[in-house]
């Protein structure tokens, strides 16, 4: 009876592409709240337009990394 209790290679892909999806929808709820502050703050519209030219880059490089940290936890899954 040889059996592992470590964990595969499969099973750190999993985990490691849940965690990197936990990171990028971090970065959206920081998006998010981020923007919600300049709403709040009544800026005037081209402060508004330069605080969206801000987040707008953020908001993009979290969705990149919540797809690319599910397609991670997909390809662990369908290798396993």
């Amino acid at each position: 009876m040889d059996e592992t209790s470590g964990l595969t290679v499969f099973d750190l892909l999993i985990r490691a592409g849940a965690l990197i999806s936990l990171l990028g929808l971090a970065g959206l709820v920081w998006c998010i709240i981020f923007v919600a502050r300049g709403r709040r703050a009544k800026l005037p519209d081209d402060e508004m337009r330069a605080l969206l030219r801000r987040a707008i880059p953020l908001n993009l490089g979290a969705l990149f990394l919540s797809v690319i940290g599910l397609m991670l936890v997909i390809t662990g899954i369908f290798l396993s």
